[in-house]
């Protein structure tokens, strides 16, 4: 394959006739690597930063009340206290929540307060658990 530029400059790329099979396995490993246990992928339940923090609280303080999640760790010296905003206190908190129920049907909804990610929110020592 030849590329010609304006003037007398003229690149050539040779291409291995392997080459789309060795991209598709390269790919298909990359696929397997972020692939996990039963052919999950990692996800966690965060709060929407299009949320106003008056209707993260109320779904906060239902995740942490009735909702049965453990947000004890988003209490004044825990580990995930800081930093101190209801926008991550709720996604400490929605987490919790979705992880230990998904399985039992559970959703990270929370009134359209929430949203699911692949990108783990996990901050310094504030680790959000992702349960297979």
């Amino acid at each position: 394959m030849s590329f010609h530029f304006k003037g007398s400059m003229q690149v050539s790329v040779i291409m291995s006739p392997n080459f789309p099979r060795i991209l598709l396995l390269a790919l298909s490993f990359l696929a397997l690597m972020l692939q996990k246990s039963e052919g999950q992928f990692e996800e966690w339940c965060i709060a929407d930063e299009q949320t106003p923090d008056d209707e993260l609280q109320r779904a906060m303080d239902w995740a942490c009340g009735k909702g049965g999640a453990d947000c004890s760790k988003i209490q004044m010296n825990q580990p995930c206290y800081m930093p101190n905003t209801i926008r991550d206190h709720a996604s400490y908190a929605f987490n919790d929540y979705y992880q230990k129920f998904k399985h039992k049907g559970a959703t990270c909804y929370f009134n359209a307060a929430a949203l699911i990610t692949d990108l783990d929110p996990s901050q310094h020592s504030c680790k959000f658990d992702y349960l297979p």
